[in-house]
């Protein structure tokens, strides 16, 4: 069997590169792509896995973001035709469902957030699968142009299949510079570019600057593009730590005191691993993060004078998930 997996963003690494250990393991051929966008393809070398870069990302204007679409899916045609692929696989491409059904192949995509429309009315109109946690409604996913028998639903959250097998190395800390003493805070600023998230967000920046001064704390700020790390160096706050290269934030979020992101893939990864976490996300919530809140998993920062700033205490083993049940749900019966 041989599968294409597409990566249009760093996140997507961390819950792909499990299947593909599973899918080469079964003796599948792999070939993977990358957007080239952030830190995508770095962290893909980080995790063992090789990709070819193809097209660019659109920047914040829905003309840009169109225009850089067409040109990857006329580069992915080229690309992927003679290739022979039985299937594809992403988490959120608009590209590969449009490609693979231009080439005749079955594409499925997996998503966790319901409220990215423009993209997911591409998706779910045009893949043979979608793969989405069972926090989120077959409904929600049918508005989105997809046949409810084309939906599929997997137990949990997918940062508990892709944290599978995790181990935490506890020197990644040091290795930044973070003070063996200090309450460590990992920091992600909001997905800037992303159309679903059109909201201007002054909370991160005033989370930033209120932990700052606190003698007690070092933070580690993970930037999405070079720009927003410029941007966070620029401010010249004492004790703030921004790396200049992709890094084991997995690792960091496991040692740390407290996660505050207003993404969505880290969030979910400090609710696994017991690192109390807070978001800022000033979008619409989708789902999954409405039930992690009720289940009192994780906060919704609105007021950075709610911030609770304390060591982490003890936490239980986490749940962890198989990521052969997600091969098995995405590919078994469509190849």
């Amino acid at each position: 069997m041989r599968v294409w997996i597409d990566l249009t963003n760093a996140p997507h690494v961390l819950v792909l590169a499990p299947l593909v250990r599973v899918l080469e393991a079964r003796g599948a051929t792999v070939e993977l792509t990358a957007r080239p966008y952030g830190q995508t393809a770095e962290l893909a070398a980080m995790h063992g896995l090789n990709v070819e870069e193809i097209g660019s990302h659109g920047g914040r204007s829905r003309f840009g973001k169109g225009r850089a679409a067409a040109g990857r899916v006329h580069a992915l045609r080229r690309w992927a035709k003679g290739r022979t692929f039985d299937a594809g696989l992403a988490h959120g491409s608009t590209d590969q469902p449009v490609v693979a059904r231009l080439l005749g192949f079955p594409a499925v995509t997996m998503f966790d957030y319901e409220g990215a429309r423009l993209q997911h009315g591409v998706n779910c109109r045009l893949a043979s699968r979608v793969l989405i946690p069972d926090a989120i409604p077959v409904e929600a996913i049918t508005a989105h142009g997809a046949r409810a028998s084309q939906v599929v639903r997997f137990p949990g959250l997918k940062e508990e299949y892709a944290l599978w097998g995790f181990e935490a190395d506890p020197s990644v800390r040091e290795s930044l510079g973070v003070r063996a003493e200090a309450l460590l805070a990992i920091m992600r600023p909001p997905p800037e570019l992303a159309l679903y998230h059109r909201t201007d967000n002054p909370l991160f920046d005033q989370v930033l600057k209120t932990l700052s001064a606190d003698p007690r704390v070092d933070q580690v700020v993970l930037p999405r593009t070079a720009e927003q790390g410029a941007a966070v160096r620029a401010l010249d706050l004492p004790r703030v730590i921004v790396p200049e290269h992709a890094v084991d934030a997995r690792s960091l979020v496991a040692t740390a005191d407290l996660v505050i992101s207003a993404g969505g893939t880290m969030n979910r990864e400090a609710v696994v691993l017991g690192t109390p976490v807070w978001t800022t996300f000033a979008g619409t919530l989708g789902a999954v993060d409405r039930a992690l809140i009720a289940d009192g998993r994780l906060q919704q920062l609105t007021r950075v004078e709610d911030l609770v700033i304390a060591p982490r205490k003890p936490a239980a083993a986490p749940t962890l998930r198989d990521p052969a049940l997600l091969v098995d749900l995405a590919l078994d019966g469509l190849v």
